[in-house]
C-alpha cells in the first residue's frame, strides 16, 4: 500500500544554542520563589552544609523535587536541570547530591524535621495567596484522608519486607489533604513503613496524623475532618482522635462484625433513606441508615455514630458472606452530629479520591525507592512530598478551570514539556515558546499570574 504523504530525510545535529526543553518548569521555579520554599530548606538545612561548599543544601534539595515533579524517578534524572543552567541555575554534580543524602540520612530525624518545618512555611504563605480558594477558608472542615500503598522493592533495601499481598517491599502510610472535586490533594505526611507493617496499627495512625496536623497553617487546625478506611476504625485510634482538646472530627470505615449485620437484620425499612451518588443526587437501589441505638457501644468513644449503607449488587458482581439480603452492605463511624445521613454517607465515600493522589504520588517518585538505607529512602519520601506540593500549589496559584485538576501526566505533556529560545537584549531575558504549541497561551497566562506575585521578605 503506498502512501501520499512525504516524508523528508531530517538531519540531526546537537549544535543548538538558547533552547530549552522542559520550558513549562518556569511555572515550578516561579511557584517555589512565592512561596519561599527555596528559602525555607536555606535556612532549614544550613547545618547540613559543609564549610567553603559551593552548593546549598536547600537549592539541592529544591532541585531534587523539581526533577520529580517533571517525570524523574532517581537521583540521576538531576541530570535534566543540570543541562539547562540558563533555566534552572547551578546544579549539583551527582556526588555532591549523593554525599548530601548520606549526611541528612546519619541524623535523619533532625534532617526529617527540618524539611518537614520548610514545607509547613511554605504551606502557610501558599494558602494565605490562594485567599478564599484555599482549604478550609470558607469555614468547613479540610478532609485529611488517610491511607496505605505498597511498593515493590529488591530484598537487599533495608527494612524491605513481605506485604500481606504476597510481594516484597515497603507498606507506607500517607495523609493527603484534598483539595475536593474542583483541585488536587497536598501529601501532608508520607511515612515509610517495611513490608509487614499492620494496615490497622493504631500507633503508626496517630503518628501520621500528628505529623499531617503540624503541616497545616495554625489556624486551621481546628478545622480538619480525619477520613480513612476501616484500617482506621481501631479502639485506640478512635479514642485518641475523641479525647477532649484534639478537635478532631472523623469519618472511617468499620468492619461489619454479626453484631452489626444482626442490627441491620432489624432494621424497619422506613429506616432507610435514599443515598446519594457522586454529584449529590438520589441514586436508585442505594439506602443509608444509621443502627447506633441498636449496638452496645460499651468502651468505643461517646459520641460515635455508627451508619449503614445499603445497596444492590452492580450486575454481575459476586456476593460476599457479609451481604444480607441479597444487598451489599458498607458500614463507617463519624462523630459529626448534624447532617443528613446521605450526605454524611456521601462525604464519607469522597475519601476514595486518595487512591487518585497515591497514584499520582507514584508518578512522581513514590513508585521505587531508589536508595538502600531506609533513613535515606525516608528522605526520598520527603522529596516526593516536595515535588507532590508544587505541583499543587502551583495549580492553586496559576491554572484555573479543567487544569486545576490536571494529573502529572498531564501536566508534563501539555504545559512542561514545551520546548523554548531564551532571548537575551535590551538587559532582559525573554522565553520564546513555539507558537504553535496548543496550551502556549495557557503556559504564558499562568506564568505571567506567579510572576505578579512578589517573593516573601
Amino acid at each position: 500500500m503506498k502512501t501520499t504523504a512525504s516524508h523528508r530525510k531530517i538531519i540531526v545535529s546537537a549544535d543548538g544554542s538558547g533552547l530549552i526543553s522542559h520550558a513549562g518548569g518556569l511555572l515550578l521555579l516561579e511557584t517555589l520563589r512565592i512561596t519561599g520554599l527555596g528559602q525555607a530548606l536555606s535556612r532549614e538545612l544550613q547545618r547540613w552544609r559543609p564549610s567553603r561548599a559551593q552548593h546549598d543544601p536547600g537549592k539541592i534539595i529544591t532541585d531534587l523535587a523539581l526533577t520529580l515533579a517533571l517525570g524523574g524517578d532517581c537521583l540521576a534524572d538531576l541530570a535534566l536541570l543540570r543541562a539547562q543552567p540558563d533555566l534552572f541555575g547551578p546544579i549539583a554534580s551527582d556526588p555532591t547530591v549523593s554525599r548530601l543524602i548520606d549526611r541528612l540520612a546519619t541524623d535523619p530525624d533532625r534532617a526529617l524535621k527540618a524539611i518537614r518545618t520548610a514545607r509547613a512555611d511554605a504551606r502557610q504563605r501558599a494558602w494565605h495567596l490562594v485567599g478564599v480558594a484555599a482549604p478550609g477558608a470558607d469555614g468547613e472542615l479540610i478532609p485529611l484522608d488517610i491511607d496505605a500503598t505498597l511498593i515493590t522493592a529488591h530484598s537487599d533495601k533495608q527494612h524491605a519486607a513481605p506485604t500481606w499481598k504476597k510481594t516484597f517491599g515497603f507498606h507506607p502510610l500517607t495523609v493527603f489533604a484534598d483539595h475536593g472535586a474542583a483541585g488536587a490533594g497536598e501529601p501532608l505526611a508520607i511515612t515509610l513503613r517495611p513490608g509487614n507493617a499492620g494496615s490497622n496499627t493504631a500507633t503508626d495512625h496517630i503518628a501520621a496524623v500528628r505529623l499531617a496536623q503540624a503541616q497545616l497553617p495554625k489556624h486551621r487546625r481546628r478545622q480538619i475532618l480525619i477520613r480513612a478506611d476501616a484500617g482506621g476504625g481501631t479502639r485506640e485510634f478512635l479514642t485518641w482522635l475523641s479525647r477532649p482538646g484534639r478537635w478532631l472530627s472523623y469519618s472511617i470505615g468499620f468492619t461489619l462484625t454479626d453484631d452489626i449485620g444482626a442490627a441491620i437484620l432489624r432494621l424497619p425499612a422506613t429506616a432507610w433513606t435514599p443515598a446519594y451518588d457522586a454529584d449529590g443526587q438520589v441514586r436508585p437501589g442505594a439506602w443509608v441508615a444509621e443502627i447506633t441505638g441498636l449496638l452496645k457501644l460499651t468502651g468505643w468513644p461517646r459520641g460515635m455514630r455508627v451508619i449503614v449503607r445499603k445497596e444492590r449488587p452492580h450486575p454481575g458482581a459476586q456476593l460476599r458472606f457479609t451481604d444480607l439480603d441479597g444487598h451489599r452492605f458498607t458500614c463507617f463511624i463519624t462523630n459529626t452530629k448534624q447532617g443528613q445521613l446521605a450526605d454524611l454517607e456521601l462525604r464519607h465515600r469522597r475519601r476514595a479520591r486518595c487512591e487518585d493522589r497515591i497514584r499520582t504520588a507514584k508518578d512522581t517518585g513514590l513508585a521505587t525507592l531508589p536508595l538502600h538505607d531506609f533513613a535515606q529512602n525516608q528522605i526520598w519520601c520527603e522529596l516526593v512530598a516536595l515535588a507532590c506540593e508544587l505541583l499543587a500549589w502551583m495549580q492553586m496559584l496559576a491554572l484555573d478551570g479543567p487544569a486545576r485538576r490536571y494529573e502529572p501526566k498531564r501536566l508534563r505533556l501539555r504545559l512542561f514539556a514545551v520546548a523554548g529560545r531564551l532571548v537575551r537584549g535590551g538587559r532582559r531575558i525573554r522565553l520564546r515558546l513555539a507558537a504553535r504549541w496548543p496550551w502556549a497561551m495557557e503556559l504564558t497566562a499562568a506564568i505571567a499570574r506567579l510572576q505578579a506575585v512578589p517573593a516573601p521578605t
